[in-house]
């Protein structure tokens, strides 16, 4: 449920931003998950987790990127370089805001693959925000220049992780 507490003077322009109600802005309804599962269908483990009932924990170890050998690094190259070619299964982006979308009624989204999907979630998160008049407010990034940063940005890369670990078949991998 999102808060109705104000926003607070960074941000005068209140109820005009996409971003503001994420995600009941586009979504209405959406699953509760219970116990350690998680995902947009409550079909995978929380982060940490792992098993058939996502009971058993499991930690992972990322290696700093500068002691990573060769072989490691071709790796992790080799994997971002095939999330770039695959089209995700699960997710699409939004091509317009809600408003241009006539409050639902005119869909417009796209397919995207992995890796560019991301590239995109952090691009929303972070862009320019457009105002009711065509204007543009360009004095703001949510992603960076807000209390979310740090939360915000290890709930994305822990995403990104586990998005890498699908396309690829390898549930060892990690970010370094």
């Amino acid at each position: 449920v999102p808060s109705n507490s104000p926003v607070g003077a960074q941000f005068p322009f209140s109820g005009i931003d996409d971003r503001e109600n994420w995600p009941i802005v586009f979504y209405n309804r959406t699953c509760q998950c219970q116990g350690n599962f998680m995902g947009y269908n409550c079909g995978e483990c929380r982060f940490g987790y792992t098993g058939p009932n996502c009971t058993v924990r499991r930690n992972m170890i990322r290696k700093e990127i500068f002691r990573m050998t060769t072989a490691e690094k071709d790796k992790l190259i080799a994997y971002l370089n095939l999330a770039k070619r695959t089209t995700s299964p699960d997710y699409v982006i939004a091509t317009g805001t809600y408003e241009q979308m006539n409050n639902g009624s005119n869909p417009m989204f796209a397919d995207m693959n992995v890796y560019d999907l991301f590239v995109w979630l952090h691009y929303y998160a972070s862009r320019d925000a457009f105002l009711e008049d065509g204007s543009v407010w360009a004095n703001i990034d949510f992603a960076h220049e807000a209390p979310g940063f740090l939360p915000w940005h290890r709930f994305f890369l822990l995403l990104w992780e586990r998005e890498i670990q699908k396309v690829t078949g390898d549930d060892n991998f990690t970010i370094p």
